[in-house]
Protein backbone atom coordinates (compact mmCIF):
# COMPACT_ATOMS: atom_id res chain seq x y z
CA UNK A 1 0.00 0.00 0.00
CA UNK A 2 1.60 3.53 -1.42
CA UNK A 3 -1.33 5.99 -1.29
CA UNK A 4 -1.56 9.71 -1.39
CA UNK A 5 -5.02 11.05 -0.85
CA UNK A 6 -4.45 14.89 -2.10
CA UNK A 7 -5.43 18.05 0.00
CA UNK A 8 -7.94 16.03 1.63
CA UNK A 9 -9.32 17.85 4.72
CA UNK A 10 -8.62 15.94 7.92
CA UNK A 11 -11.06 16.33 10.80
CA UNK A 12 -10.18 14.28 13.95
CA UNK A 13 -11.55 15.92 17.36
CA UNK A 14 -9.61 14.27 20.16
CA UNK A 15 -7.01 16.14 18.63
CA UNK A 16 -8.36 19.28 17.55
CA UNK A 17 -7.60 18.84 13.96
CA UNK A 18 -9.51 20.04 11.13
CA UNK A 19 -7.20 20.76 8.27
CA UNK A 20 -6.74 20.07 4.03
CA UNK A 21 -3.15 18.67 3.88
CA UNK A 22 -1.95 15.67 1.73
CA UNK A 23 -2.41 12.18 3.71
CA UNK A 24 0.64 9.79 2.73
CA UNK A 25 -0.08 5.86 3.51
CA UNK A 26 2.39 3.40 2.97
CA UNK A 27 2.55 0.46 4.20
CA UNK A 28 -0.54 0.72 6.41
CA UNK A 29 0.63 3.57 8.02
CA UNK A 30 0.34 7.06 8.36
CA UNK A 31 4.06 8.06 6.50
CA UNK A 32 3.35 11.99 6.25
CA UNK A 33 0.82 14.41 6.72
CA UNK A 34 2.01 17.88 4.94
CA UNK A 35 0.99 20.74 2.77
CA UNK A 36 4.15 19.92 0.67
CA UNK A 37 4.22 18.60 -2.63
CA UNK A 38 4.71 14.66 -2.72
CA UNK A 39 7.08 13.11 -4.95
CA UNK A 40 7.08 9.51 -4.99
CA UNK A 41 6.96 7.35 -8.38
CA UNK A 42 5.97 4.44 -6.49
CA UNK A 43 2.71 5.75 -5.06
CA UNK A 44 -0.80 6.69 -6.09
CA UNK A 45 -2.04 9.77 -6.23
CA UNK A 46 -5.97 10.50 -5.46
CA UNK A 47 -7.56 13.65 -5.96
CA UNK A 48 -9.35 13.89 -2.50
CA UNK A 49 -9.99 17.59 -2.46
CA UNK A 50 -13.82 17.13 -1.91
CA UNK A 51 -13.35 14.15 0.59
CA UNK A 52 -13.06 13.76 4.41
CA UNK A 53 -10.48 11.45 6.27
CA UNK A 54 -11.28 10.97 9.97
CA UNK A 55 -11.22 8.59 13.00
CA UNK A 56 -12.24 4.98 11.52
CA UNK A 57 -16.15 4.56 12.11
CA UNK A 58 -16.76 2.02 14.96
CA UNK A 59 -20.61 0.30 15.26
CA UNK A 60 -20.64 -0.78 18.86
CA UNK A 61 -23.96 -2.82 18.00
CA UNK A 62 -23.81 -5.44 15.36
CA UNK A 63 -24.83 -8.65 14.57
CA UNK A 64 -22.94 -11.06 12.51
CA UNK A 65 -25.31 -14.38 13.52
CA UNK A 66 -22.23 -16.61 13.46
CA UNK A 67 -21.95 -18.98 15.08
CA UNK A 68 -25.25 -20.66 14.38
CA UNK A 69 -27.30 -18.56 11.43
CA UNK A 70 -24.50 -17.63 8.73
CA UNK A 71 -27.41 -18.12 6.12
CA UNK A 72 -28.15 -14.54 7.47
CA UNK A 73 -24.62 -13.24 7.80
CA UNK A 74 -21.59 -14.37 8.99
CA UNK A 75 -18.80 -12.75 10.40
CA UNK A 76 -16.58 -12.37 6.84
CA UNK A 77 -19.31 -10.80 5.06
CA UNK A 78 -20.74 -8.60 8.19
CA UNK A 79 -16.61 -7.25 7.89
CA UNK A 80 -17.33 -6.55 4.14
CA UNK A 81 -20.69 -4.84 5.24
CA UNK A 82 -19.07 -2.77 7.78
CA UNK A 83 -15.96 -2.08 5.08
CA UNK A 84 -18.47 -0.66 2.92
CA UNK A 85 -20.15 1.58 4.81
CA UNK A 86 -17.36 3.12 6.26
CA UNK A 87 -16.29 1.40 9.52
CA UNK A 88 -12.97 0.07 10.49
CA UNK A 89 -14.54 -1.24 13.91
CA UNK A 90 -17.59 -3.33 15.06
CA UNK A 91 -19.38 -4.99 18.07
CA UNK A 92 -20.86 -8.41 17.47
CA UNK A 93 -23.98 -9.41 19.97
CA UNK A 94 -24.38 -12.52 21.59
CA UNK A 95 -27.95 -13.76 20.14
CA UNK A 96 -25.87 -16.45 18.68
CA UNK A 97 -26.24 -19.99 18.78
CA UNK A 98 -24.82 -21.26 20.81
CA UNK A 99 -24.52 -17.72 22.41
CA UNK A 100 -21.76 -16.00 23.27
CA UNK A 101 -21.38 -17.15 27.50
CA UNK A 102 -18.29 -19.34 26.88
CA UNK A 103 -14.90 -18.80 26.63
CA UNK A 104 -14.42 -21.17 23.72
CA UNK A 105 -17.45 -19.27 21.22
CA UNK A 106 -15.27 -16.39 22.47
CA UNK A 107 -12.35 -17.77 20.84
CA UNK A 108 -14.21 -19.00 17.74
CA UNK A 109 -15.21 -15.53 17.14
CA UNK A 110 -11.71 -14.11 17.54
CA UNK A 111 -10.39 -16.80 15.35
CA UNK A 112 -12.36 -15.84 12.23
CA UNK A 113 -12.77 -12.22 12.85
CA UNK A 114 -8.36 -12.48 12.28
CA UNK A 115 -7.05 -11.17 9.37
CA UNK A 116 -10.31 -8.44 8.58
CA UNK A 117 -9.67 -4.49 7.94
CA UNK A 118 -12.54 -4.60 10.36
CA UNK A 119 -11.50 -5.04 13.90
CA UNK A 120 -14.05 -7.01 16.11
CA UNK A 121 -15.20 -6.48 19.37
CA UNK A 122 -17.12 -9.23 21.61
CA UNK A 123 -20.37 -8.60 23.41
CA UNK A 124 -20.94 -11.63 25.98
CA UNK A 125 -24.07 -12.88 27.49
CA UNK A 126 -25.17 -11.25 31.25
CA UNK A 127 -26.78 -14.85 31.41
CA UNK A 128 -26.16 -18.62 30.08
CA UNK A 129 -27.70 -19.17 26.75
CA UNK A 130 -29.38 -15.71 27.60
CA UNK A 131 -32.29 -17.11 29.59
CA UNK A 132 -32.19 -14.75 32.51
CA UNK A 133 -31.67 -17.49 34.88
CA UNK A 134 -27.95 -18.04 35.84
CA UNK A 135 -25.22 -15.69 35.30
CA UNK A 136 -22.18 -16.34 32.86
CA UNK A 137 -18.70 -16.48 33.65
CA UNK A 138 -18.57 -12.79 33.10
CA UNK A 139 -15.06 -12.61 34.52
CA UNK A 140 -13.47 -15.84 32.63
CA UNK A 141 -15.33 -13.65 29.26
CA UNK A 142 -14.01 -10.32 30.58
CA UNK A 143 -10.25 -11.81 30.79
CA UNK A 144 -11.13 -14.11 26.54
CA UNK A 145 -11.11 -9.92 25.92
CA UNK A 146 -15.46 -9.64 25.92
CA UNK A 147 -15.75 -5.78 26.20
CA UNK A 148 -19.33 -5.69 26.90
CA UNK A 149 -22.34 -8.13 28.60
CA UNK A 150 -25.44 -8.17 27.48
CA UNK A 151 -28.71 -10.70 26.62
CA UNK A 152 -29.37 -8.67 23.65
CA UNK A 153 -32.14 -9.68 21.93
CA UNK A 154 -33.91 -9.99 25.34
CA UNK A 155 -33.90 -8.29 28.30
CA UNK A 156 -32.56 -9.62 31.67
CA UNK A 157 -36.14 -9.09 33.37
CA UNK A 158 -35.60 -10.75 36.72
CA UNK A 159 -34.29 -7.90 39.32
CA UNK A 160 -32.30 -10.44 41.27
CA UNK A 161 -30.71 -11.53 38.26
CA UNK A 162 -29.83 -8.05 37.33
CA UNK A 163 -28.82 -6.75 40.73
CA UNK A 164 -26.13 -10.06 40.87
CA UNK A 165 -24.92 -9.00 37.59
CA UNK A 166 -24.51 -5.20 38.27
CA UNK A 167 -22.52 -6.12 41.97
CA UNK A 168 -20.36 -9.05 40.00
CA UNK A 169 -19.65 -6.47 37.18
CA UNK A 170 -18.21 -3.98 39.62
CA UNK A 171 -15.94 -6.16 40.78
CA UNK A 172 -13.82 -5.20 37.87
CA UNK A 173 -15.70 -2.72 36.34
CA UNK A 174 -17.17 -4.52 33.37
CA UNK A 175 -19.48 -2.70 31.40
CA UNK A 176 -23.43 -4.10 31.82
CA UNK A 177 -25.84 -3.06 28.79
CA UNK A 178 -29.26 -3.88 27.92
CA UNK A 179 -31.89 -4.62 25.63
CA UNK A 180 -34.46 -2.59 28.04
CA UNK A 181 -37.85 -4.40 27.35
CA UNK A 182 -40.58 -5.36 29.73
CA UNK A 183 -41.62 -8.51 27.73
CA UNK A 184 -45.00 -8.67 29.90
CA UNK A 185 -46.02 -5.67 28.39
CA UNK A 186 -44.95 -6.18 24.97
CA UNK A 187 -45.52 -10.20 24.21
CA UNK A 188 -46.25 -10.74 20.08
CA UNK A 189 -45.94 -7.32 19.82
CA UNK A 190 -45.29 -5.65 16.15
CA UNK A 191 -45.58 -2.15 16.42
CA UNK A 192 -45.37 1.13 18.73
CA UNK A 193 -49.03 0.96 20.83
CA UNK A 194 -50.78 3.96 19.94
CA UNK A 195 -52.98 5.35 17.26
CA UNK A 196 -51.24 3.67 14.44
CA UNK A 197 -51.20 0.33 15.90
CA UNK A 198 -54.73 0.72 16.64
CA UNK A 199 -55.90 2.04 12.98
CA UNK A 200 -53.78 -1.25 11.25
CA UNK A 201 -55.02 -4.24 13.89
CA UNK A 202 -51.31 -4.46 15.13
CA UNK A 203 -50.57 -5.56 18.93
CA UNK A 204 -48.72 -2.79 20.67
CA UNK A 205 -45.52 -2.42 22.52
CA UNK A 206 -45.82 0.46 25.03
CA UNK A 207 -43.06 2.78 25.38
CA UNK A 208 -43.49 2.96 29.11
CA UNK A 209 -42.35 -1.40 28.23
CA UNK A 210 -38.71 0.05 27.80
CA UNK A 211 -38.86 3.09 30.28
CA UNK A 212 -39.95 0.82 33.10
CA UNK A 213 -36.34 -1.62 32.61
CA UNK A 214 -34.49 1.73 32.09
CA UNK A 215 -35.44 3.22 35.51
CA UNK A 216 -35.27 -0.37 37.42
CA UNK A 217 -31.53 -0.40 36.10
CA UNK A 218 -30.55 2.76 36.25
CA UNK A 219 -31.66 2.47 40.22
CA UNK A 220 -29.56 -1.17 40.26
CA UNK A 221 -26.46 0.60 39.22
CA UNK A 222 -26.91 3.34 41.65
CA UNK A 223 -27.45 0.37 44.11
CA UNK A 224 -24.77 -1.68 43.82
CA UNK A 225 -21.98 1.35 43.34
CA UNK A 226 -22.33 3.00 40.36
CA UNK A 227 -21.89 0.01 38.26
CA UNK A 228 -20.91 1.54 34.22
CA UNK A 229 -24.31 0.79 32.39
CA UNK A 230 -24.81 1.42 28.59
CA UNK A 231 -28.78 1.45 27.49
CA UNK A 232 -29.26 -0.10 24.12
CA UNK A 233 -31.44 1.51 21.16
CA UNK A 234 -33.31 3.63 23.06
CA UNK A 235 -36.52 4.99 21.19
CA UNK A 236 -38.80 6.87 23.91
CA UNK A 237 -39.01 10.53 24.95
CA UNK A 238 -39.73 9.28 28.43
CA UNK A 239 -36.18 6.91 27.97
CA UNK A 240 -33.98 9.94 27.13
CA UNK A 241 -35.42 12.43 29.88
CA UNK A 242 -34.55 9.42 32.52
CA UNK A 243 -30.92 9.12 31.10
CA UNK A 244 -30.23 12.47 31.02
CA UNK A 245 -31.77 12.93 34.20
CA UNK A 246 -29.28 10.05 35.25
CA UNK A 247 -26.22 11.93 33.89
CA UNK A 248 -27.00 14.95 35.72
CA UNK A 249 -26.96 13.04 38.69
CA UNK A 250 -23.06 11.61 38.22
CA UNK A 251 -24.29 8.63 37.41
CA UNK A 252 -22.18 6.03 35.11
CA UNK A 253 -24.89 5.49 32.08
CA UNK A 254 -24.43 5.86 28.38
CA UNK A 255 -26.86 5.20 25.66
CA UNK A 256 -26.80 4.48 21.67
CA UNK A 257 -29.84 5.26 19.52
CA UNK A 258 -30.34 3.83 15.20
CA UNK A 259 -31.11 5.79 12.63
CA UNK A 260 -33.90 4.58 12.27
CA UNK A 261 -35.21 5.83 15.12
CA UNK A 262 -34.46 9.52 14.91
CA UNK A 263 -35.87 9.19 10.81
CA UNK A 264 -38.73 7.05 10.55
CA UNK A 265 -42.13 7.28 12.76
CA UNK A 266 -44.93 4.26 13.29
CA UNK A 267 -47.33 5.84 10.62
CA UNK A 268 -44.66 5.08 7.87
CA UNK A 269 -46.34 0.86 8.92
CA UNK A 270 -49.20 1.60 6.76
CA UNK A 271 -47.58 0.24 4.14
CA UNK A 272 -47.12 -3.40 6.11
CA UNK A 273 -43.34 -3.48 4.81
CA UNK A 274 -41.63 -6.18 7.01
CA UNK A 275 -38.77 -4.14 6.63
CA UNK A 276 -40.07 -1.63 9.15
CA UNK A 277 -40.61 -4.32 11.67
CA UNK A 278 -38.08 -3.77 14.54
CA UNK A 279 -37.08 -3.98 18.27
CA UNK A 280 -37.76 -1.65 19.82
CA UNK A 281 -40.27 -0.89 17.32
CA UNK A 282 -40.81 2.63 15.33
CA UNK A 283 -42.19 5.43 18.05
CA UNK A 284 -44.21 9.19 17.13
CA UNK A 285 -42.57 12.23 15.84
CA UNK A 286 -42.43 13.14 19.06
CA UNK A 287 -40.25 10.47 20.02
CA UNK A 288 -38.37 10.95 16.98
CA UNK A 289 -37.92 15.01 17.88
CA UNK A 290 -36.29 13.70 21.24
CA UNK A 291 -33.80 11.38 19.92
CA UNK A 292 -32.63 13.92 17.88
CA UNK A 293 -32.63 16.62 20.63
CA UNK A 294 -30.55 14.01 23.11
CA UNK A 295 -27.82 13.60 20.26
CA UNK A 296 -27.68 17.40 19.84
CA UNK A 297 -27.49 18.39 23.40
CA UNK A 298 -25.55 15.03 24.79
CA UNK A 299 -27.38 12.98 26.19
CA UNK A 300 -27.27 10.31 23.80
CA UNK A 301 -23.62 8.87 23.59
CA UNK A 302 -23.64 7.08 19.91
CA UNK A 303 -25.24 6.03 17.33
CA UNK A 304 -25.01 2.89 16.43
CA UNK A 305 -26.96 0.53 13.49
CA UNK A 306 -28.25 -2.35 15.43
CA UNK A 307 -27.91 -4.00 11.96
CA UNK A 308 -29.63 -7.35 12.29
CA UNK A 309 -29.45 -9.38 9.20
CA UNK A 310 -32.00 -12.00 7.73
CA UNK A 311 -32.84 -13.88 5.44
CA UNK A 312 -35.41 -13.03 2.52
CA UNK A 313 -37.33 -15.90 2.94
CA UNK A 314 -37.76 -14.96 6.81
CA UNK A 315 -38.86 -11.42 5.85
CA UNK A 316 -40.62 -11.80 3.19
CA UNK A 317 -44.21 -12.55 5.41
CA UNK A 318 -46.93 -11.16 6.72
CA UNK A 319 -45.90 -8.33 8.42
CA UNK A 320 -46.95 -10.02 12.08
CA UNK A 321 -44.81 -13.34 11.23
CA UNK A 322 -41.74 -11.09 10.06
CA UNK A 323 -38.89 -11.26 12.24
CA UNK A 324 -37.62 -8.06 13.50
CA UNK A 325 -34.60 -6.27 12.43
CA UNK A 326 -33.05 -4.28 9.43
CA UNK A 327 -30.04 -4.02 8.18
CA UNK A 328 -27.77 -0.86 8.51
CA UNK A 329 -24.29 -0.71 8.40
CA UNK A 330 -24.02 0.45 4.78
CA UNK A 331 -26.39 3.17 5.57
CA UNK A 332 -26.00 4.65 8.61
CA UNK A 333 -22.95 6.92 7.98
CA UNK A 334 -24.88 9.03 4.59
CA UNK A 335 -28.14 8.82 6.88
CA UNK A 336 -26.71 10.67 9.77
CA UNK A 337 -24.74 12.92 7.22
CA UNK A 338 -28.16 13.70 4.99
CA UNK A 339 -30.35 14.07 7.84
CA UNK A 340 -28.47 15.36 10.56
CA UNK A 341 -25.28 17.27 9.84
CA UNK A 342 -26.40 18.81 6.36
CA UNK A 343 -29.47 20.10 8.46
CA UNK A 344 -27.36 21.49 10.92
CA UNK A 345 -28.91 19.43 13.98
CA UNK A 346 -25.73 18.03 15.21
CA UNK A 347 -21.88 18.91 13.69
CA UNK A 348 -19.34 17.05 11.79
CA UNK A 349 -17.72 16.96 15.00
CA UNK A 350 -20.62 15.37 16.72
CA UNK A 351 -21.00 13.17 14.13
CA UNK A 352 -17.26 11.59 14.71
CA UNK A 353 -17.57 11.93 18.07
CA UNK A 354 -21.19 9.52 18.23
CA UNK A 355 -19.96 7.25 15.21
CA UNK A 356 -16.22 6.87 16.06
CA UNK A 357 -14.96 8.36 19.62
CA UNK A 358 -17.49 7.59 22.30
CA UNK A 359 -18.16 4.19 21.20
CA UNK A 360 -14.56 2.96 21.68
CA UNK A 361 -14.58 5.15 25.01
CA UNK A 362 -17.16 3.28 26.42
CA UNK A 363 -15.61 -0.03 25.45
CA UNK A 364 -12.01 1.00 26.58
CA UNK A 365 -10.89 1.09 22.96
CA UNK A 366 -8.08 3.58 22.63
CA UNK A 367 -8.59 6.60 20.85
CA UNK A 368 -7.80 6.47 17.07
CA UNK A 369 -5.57 8.95 16.17
CA UNK A 370 -4.51 10.45 12.66
CA UNK A 371 -0.92 10.98 12.91
CA UNK A 372 3.02 10.43 11.27
CA UNK A 373 3.81 7.26 12.13
CA UNK A 374 0.59 5.65 13.79
CA UNK A 375 -1.27 2.99 11.86
CA UNK A 376 -3.90 4.40 9.35
CA UNK A 377 -7.30 3.61 10.74
CA UNK A 378 -9.41 5.75 8.47
CA UNK A 379 -12.85 6.21 7.23
CA UNK A 380 -12.63 8.62 3.77
CA UNK A 381 -15.84 10.28 3.15
CA UNK A 382 -17.37 12.52 0.35
CA UNK A 383 -19.20 14.68 2.31
CA UNK A 384 -21.06 16.24 -1.03
CA UNK A 385 -21.77 13.32 -3.15
CA UNK A 386 -25.08 12.23 -3.53
CA UNK A 387 -26.29 8.64 -4.26
CA UNK A 388 -29.68 6.67 -4.65
CA UNK A 389 -29.35 3.57 -2.51
CA UNK A 390 -29.29 0.49 -3.94
CA UNK A 391 -29.42 -2.56 -2.17
CA UNK A 392 -27.97 -5.37 -4.42
CA UNK A 393 -24.99 -3.25 -3.87
CA UNK A 394 -24.91 -4.26 -0.49
CA UNK A 395 -21.95 -6.60 0.78
CA UNK A 396 -24.01 -7.98 3.61
CA UNK A 397 -25.86 -11.22 3.01
CA UNK A 398 -28.89 -9.24 3.98
CA UNK A 399 -31.31 -7.35 1.82
CA UNK A 400 -33.67 -6.55 4.96
CA UNK A 401 -33.42 -2.41 4.53
CA UNK A 402 -36.22 0.12 4.60
CA UNK A 403 -33.94 2.55 2.95
CA UNK A 404 -33.67 1.26 -0.76
CA UNK A 405 -33.93 3.77 -3.30
CA UNK A 406 -33.83 6.69 -0.91
CA UNK A 407 -31.53 9.70 -2.32
CA UNK A 408 -28.62 10.26 0.27
CA UNK A 409 -26.26 12.86 0.44
CA UNK A 410 -22.55 12.00 1.54
CA UNK A 411 -21.11 8.50 0.72
CA UNK A 412 -18.55 6.41 1.82
CA UNK A 413 -15.58 6.35 -0.17
CA UNK A 414 -12.67 4.14 1.38
CA UNK A 415 -11.94 2.57 4.87
CA UNK A 416 -7.79 2.11 6.00
CA UNK A 417 -6.84 -0.33 8.82
CA UNK A 418 -5.16 -3.36 9.74
CA UNK A 419 -2.69 -2.40 6.31
CA UNK A 420 -5.65 -3.08 4.31
CA UNK A 421 -7.48 -0.56 2.48
CA UNK A 422 -11.51 -0.75 0.74
CA UNK A 423 -12.70 0.78 -1.64
CA UNK A 424 -16.42 1.48 -0.80
CA UNK A 425 -18.84 0.23 -3.45
CA UNK A 426 -22.59 1.37 -3.12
Amino acid sequence: MNIVFKDIRIVSPTQNIDKQANLWIKDGAIHKITSDEINDIGAEYIDASKFIAMPGLFDMHVHLREPGFEYKEDINSGCRSAANGGFTGVCCMPNTYPAIDDASVVELIKNKAKGNLVDVEIAAAITKDRKGEQLSPMLELHDCGVRIFTDDGDCVSNSEMMRRAFYYAASKDLLISQHAEDATLTEDFSANEGYISEKLGLKGYPTVAEEIIISRDIMLSEFTGQTRYHVSHISSKGSKRMIKSAKERGLRITCEVTPHHFLLADEELVSYSPNLKMNPPLRTKNDIEAMIEGLSDGTIDCIASDHAPHALHEKEVEFEHAPHGIIGLETSLSLVYTYLVDRGLITLKQLIEKMSVNPRRILGIDDVKIEENSMANITIFAPNEEWIVNKNLFMSKARNTPFDSWKLKGKPKFTLNNNKLHKCVL
